[in-house]
């Protein structure tokens, strides 16, 4: 399956900002352990770092303005879904973010339930680690 002829989207980048950029990049590096690909300073009074997973065309941008940047999560509902093969790698990287101060959750919408771990990152945007698509 490939991208609509007349839709040729070369790459996705999800951005939003924060006023925690330093212990978010943490949250989503140290944490999840996506590697960050690029930084930034002082663009227009923009910071920002953006992660991924290397050679993937899809990555997540945070920024911070030098006259604040508040990114409270909207809802507890706000999701960033990363499927994984088992149950098992879900536990190692929920165990790593709780070592780093960001215990599992409840979700909010009981689909997750059974199938899933959740985390809130340091903005309260929720990440939740699903194991239902691979083997347990």
């Amino acid at each position: 399956m490939s991208w609509p002829p007349d839709l040729p989207v070369l790459r996705v980048r999800w951005a939003r900002p924060t006023d925690r950029l330093e212990e978010v990049v943490a949250f989503y590096t140290d944490g999840l352990g996506l590697q960050q690909l690029a930084r930034f300073e002082g663009h227009a009074g923009y910071d920002g770092v953006l992660v991924g997973l290397p050679g993937s065309d899809y990555h997540l941008e945070f920024t911070h303005h030098v006259d604040g940047s508040p990114g409270p999560a909207p809802s507890e509902d706000n999701l960033l879904v990363l499927y994984l093969e088992s149950k098992r790698e879900a536990e190692l990287v929920a165990a790593r973010l709780a070592a780093l101060g960001y215990p599992e959750v409840e979700p909010e919408n009981p689909y997750w339930d059974g199938r899933s771990i959740t985390v809130a990152d340091p903005d309260g945007w929720r990440v939740v680690l699903d194991w239902g698509l691979g083997e347990d």
